[in-house]
């Protein structure tokens, strides 16, 4: 039987109650939020727009009231790892800050493993998408000809994706 363990800070690895109860403790974090406020695990978004002042204000007390829950709970949220992403074309770069600490303005996030930017734009994503692609054929392929190489990585390229690979092996 294994034996017990004090948990320091965190949820256990591996656990299967441990992130129940977490769910559990922070199921009231959005009480009282009116701008949309997704949580997946350890991870929160606050979104709203902010076409006007009264909108970044309303932001700004959203931010305010999770910080006030947060100190209620003994919680902390990782200032290191808040950003703001500001989306869509000429959107104003208003700034705002959780608690005392100003957020810093990304012009990019990854978010459950997809890339999003500003501008909604995807091909720095297809990019990366296809050079892990195309260095997973290269590391399982025994030959990197030209001959091998191009029917696998050209058949299903999305427009605008080269392959790096050739352009740089002869």
């Amino acid at each position: 039987m294994s034996k017990w363990k004090p948990v320091m800070s965190s949820v256990p690895q591996g656990s299967v109650l441990g992130p129940v109860l977490f769910n559990i403790f922070v199921s009231d974090m959005d009480s009282d939020i009116e701008c949309a406020l997704s949580k997946f695990v350890n991870d929160t978004k606050l979104c709203g727009a902010v076409d006007v002042l009264e909108r970044r204000d309303a932001i700004q007390r959203e931010l305010d009231r999770l910080k006030r829950w947060a100190h209620a709970n003994l919680m902390k949220f990782n200032q290191a790892k808040c950003r703001v992403l500001h989306l869509g074309h000429g959107t104003p770069r208003h700034k705002h800050r959780l608690g005392t600490e100003w957020l810093e303005s990304n012009p990019e996030k990854k978010d459950l493993g997809v890339l999003v930017n500003e501008k909604l734009d995807m091909s720095r994503q297809r990019m990366l998408a296809a050079q892990c692609i195309l260095g997973c054929i290269k590391r399982s392929m025994a030959s990197t000809s030209r001959e091998v190489i191009l029917p696998l990585c050209s058949h299903e390229n999305p427009p605008g994706v080269l392959c790096p690979i050739l352009e740089s092996s002869t």
